[in-house]
């Protein structure tokens, strides 16, 4: 005899009503999967249309090797941004502003020195999110 305070449920059903319920709880297990395979599938686009850099920065390494100390600034078609001072005999590493990275983009350098008067522009160079390009500013 069981203990007083313990409850047993027994589930009797017919096999059309069984069935019934087979059913309803296969379609809403379909109904669930295709819910959450969407919701992954969504989340894995999202990540991958990410316009962030997961390779790192895109980073300038200038070697100025002259005595004056040089602005830097880079510039795709119209945009011109400044990256900051190179000073005289020594290396600066720049980041790349992600405004001026879409993909593999086209882009020029130019070196302005400071108190002087004829700024030098680098050839048109393909950068790809995560490269580090290197400028040697060669004395005068």
């Amino acid at each position: 005899m069981p203990a007083l305070g313990t409850h047993y449920a027994f589930f009797a059903c017919d096999s059309n009503r069984c069935n019934s319920q087979q059913a309803d709880m296969k379609s809403r297990l379909a109904g669930l999967t295709l819910l959450l395979a969407g919701i992954i599938a969504c989340n894995a686009f999202k990540h991958g249309s990410d316009t962030t850099n997961p390779a790192g920065p895109t980073v300038v390494q200038v070697d100025n090797q002259g005595f004056l100390d040089m602005a830097v600034y880079a510039s795709r078609s119209s945009q011109r941004i400044r990256l900051g001072i190179a000073t005289g005999n020594g290396k600066t590493n720049f980041n790349i502003p992600q405004a001026l990275m879409s993909g593999l983009t086209t882009l020029r350098f130019i070196a302005d020195p400071v108190g002087g008067s004829r700024a030098s522009v680098s050839e048109e160079i393909t950068v790809a999110p995560g490269d580090t390009i290197v400028l040697t500013i060669p004395p005068v």
